[in-house]
């Protein structure tokens, strides 16, 4: 893999060619990665792989209109080739009012090192053996029947990026994971369940004896579900799955959104969408985050932000075409690939923990629904109806007790945000994460 100086001198003499070709302005995107990884399944080894990958994107701008190309060949005669494919179709295409590279006072020129490498690469011998320990260690739980495997990786990437407006930069990271699936059962009531960890530090990672223990037995804890009587009762929601609210929301105050009227919030910014002690915090910045970055997509220096700050809506999420046609300034949350334009996205995000442990979060409701997972995609991000299937366990008195499945949760997002709190069990483990989450009347459909 190249390092910095060696990808952004390429990314600077493509730009270079651009501009002598008749483009206005440019810029350009590289990504290249190495990784390895392991799979097994019942001990047996079904995959060891090592894989290296370059991909390259130059946009080009003439006047208002713009076009993107992208390359895996970096030879110097097929840069010349994407140069003029870029030109030619950023000639053909409609302009683009809202296009554009940041202004020069716009872009980040400093960064402060945020830890994401870990120098050393782990041997195959190292993934295979996190990989045995977490599916033994799975399969070693009472009730366990099968395995649907383990797997180790890890892998190293580096992003370098360069534009005519002066801005160039590049930062690498790397990510060390394990996980394993087993099924707990026989016959027609088996039933399955994971569990993982991914870090951007050896180091960080979680014991994968840990990982195992904790897949089997909460496969086993899944044996003898049945449904739940239709009611409106207060829902909690399991760690695993409460980061989804999170999505929710962020897919709603997403720029391209709001500029379009097509969300449900379009209308709410500055106004308590949340109970007050609520707080939401997006965080590019965070040491070892998982999805921490210096700079944005387009350049742009970023920052720590509370998106929801006492309940209250803050921002919107704005790279630098929504925030052109909603007459603001960019919040320096573009993110990008090689074939396409920025369009924004969070960084890390989490929902800040509450007072309250878990247990006493739902100890005093005398019946509800405690989600451990999720399915379906029943989200309409121009109303906010929420209708989702779900499985987990019935609270009876402050309790968990059976388990339950094919059931139904429903309710509006925003009523849901209205009513929600949330326990103190916050733990970092996706870069989008929320600890047990508790929100009261909703409507739970079974039989």
């Amino acid at each position: 893999m190249a390092d910095g100086k060696d990808a952004l001198d390429l990314l600077g003499d493509l730009i270079a060619r651009a501009r002598r070709a008749g483009a206005d302005e440019a810029d350009a995107i590289l990504f290249e990665g190495a990784s390895l990884s392991h799979a097994q399944r019942l001990g047996r080894t079904e995959k060891l792989e090592r894989s290296e990958s370059y991909d390259l994107g130059l946009r080009v701008l003439i006047g208002k209109k713009q076009a993107i190309v992208s390359s895996n060949d970096r030879a110097a005669e097929r840069l010349g080739d994407l140069v003029e494919r870029a030109l030619a179709m950023a000639k053909a295409v409609p302009e683009d009012p809202y296009c554009g590279l940041a202004d020069a006072a716009e872009i980040a020129r400093n960064w402060t090192d945020l830890d994401l490498v870990d120098a050393t690469e782990p041997s195959p011998e190292i993934l295979i053996a996190r990989a045995a320990a977490a599916e033994e260690a799975a399969r070693a739980v009472p009730g366990v029947t099968n395995s649907e495997g383990a797997e180790a990786g890890w892998g190293r990437s580096r992003v370098a990026m360069a534009a005519s407006n002066g801005f160039a930069g590049s930062y690498a990271s790397t990510g060390h994971s394990v996980s394993v699936a087993v099924l707990a059962g026989e016959g027609t009531g088996m039933e399955r369940d994971y569990a993982y960890s991914s870090t951007i530090h050896a180091g960080d990672l979680r014991d994968p004896v840990a990982v195992g223990k904790e897949a089997g037995e909460r496969a086993v804890r899944r044996l003898g579900a049945r449904k739940a009587e239709t009611a409106t009762v207060p829902v909690v929601y399991d760690p695993r799955v409460s980061s989804g609210l999170l999505r929710h929301l962020v897919g709603a105050i997403s720029g391209p959104s709001v500029a379009r009227g097509t969300s449900f919030l379009k209308d709410k910014l500055g106004e308590r969408l949340f109970p007050r002690g609520i707080f939401v915090i997006d965080d590019p910045h965070k040491q070892r985050g998982l999805r921490s970055k210096p700079f944005d997509g387009e350049g742009i220096a970023n920052r720590r932000r509370a998106i929801i700050e006492d309940g209250v809506l803050t921002t919107w999420l704005l790279d630098l075409a929504s925030a052109r046609q909603l007459h603001l300034t960019t919040t320096g949350h573009a993110s990008r690939g090689t074939s396409s334009p920025p369009s924004p996205s969070p960084t890390n995000l989490w929902l800040e923990p509450g007072p309250v442990t878990a247990q006493e979060l739902i100890g005093d409701i005398a019946s509800g629904l405690y989600i451990t997972e999720l399915m379906g995609m029943g989200v309409n991000g121009v109303t906010g109806d929420y209708s989702r299937g779900a499985a987990g366990f019935w609270i009876e008195n402050g309790a968990l007790t059976h388990p339950v499945s094919e059931v139904t949760v429903a309710g509006n997002l925003k009523d849901m945000f209205q009513r929600l709190s949330a326990a103190s069990d916050l733990e970092f483990k996706t870069g989008i994460d929320a600890p047990t989450v508790r929100i009261d009347g909703m409507t739970v459909a079974g039989r």
